[in-house]
């Protein structure tokens, strides 16, 4: 048994025309690339895995627990979805109308839940407190000029 592990060996086929250390270097890191995807998508398949996110709502309903629901009306989901995978939260959404979301969610326990949802009103919060971008204040300045009252009436004056 020892012999076996001291004795590995390992056969890469590099077809070059001339084989420098760049070469073997490359083909290494391929080697290594390759055997971490292949040991992480392993991991994703094992059956003991549940993925975290956004999944359909077949496989929200199959599992136990109670699902809630919320309604959003605006397209941050995509921030929604990075703060909800760091919490453990399953959801899926809806679209009801133009601009109208539903999203059903579940999570292991309630704390999950709702920190995620204080983390998510946070990140909105700050996003809404943000300077004004250069591009708002030209519209902004636009809309004063174009409203602009002038007095066009002429005067007369006497020059003296």
């Amino acid at each position: 048994m020892q012999e076996e592990v001291e004795n590995r060996t390992l056969t890469l086929g590099i077809n070059t025309t001339k084989f420098t250390g760049r070469v073997l270097k490359a083909a290494l890191s391929k080697y290594l690339a390759h055997r971490k995807e292949k040991k992480l998508q392993a991991s994703r398949d094992s059956p003991g895995v549940k993925p975290f996110g956004k999944i359909s709502m077949d496989e929200l309903q199959q599992e136990h627990g109670d699902m809630r629901q919320v309604d959003v009306q605006d397209k941050s989901l995509r921030d929604f979805d990075r703060i909800a995978r760091e919490h453990g939260v399953r959801y899926t959404v809806f679209k009801t109308e133009k601009g109208h979301y539903q999203i059903f969610f579940k999570a292991p326990n309630e704390a999950n839940m709702t920190a995620a949802f204080e983390k998510f009103t946070a990140v909105k919060v700050k996003k809404a407190e943000r300077r004004e971008s250069v591009l708002g204040k030209l519209e902004k300045f636009k809309a004063l000029v174009k409203n602009a009252v002038t007095d066009r009436t002429r005067r007369k004056e006497l020059e003296r």
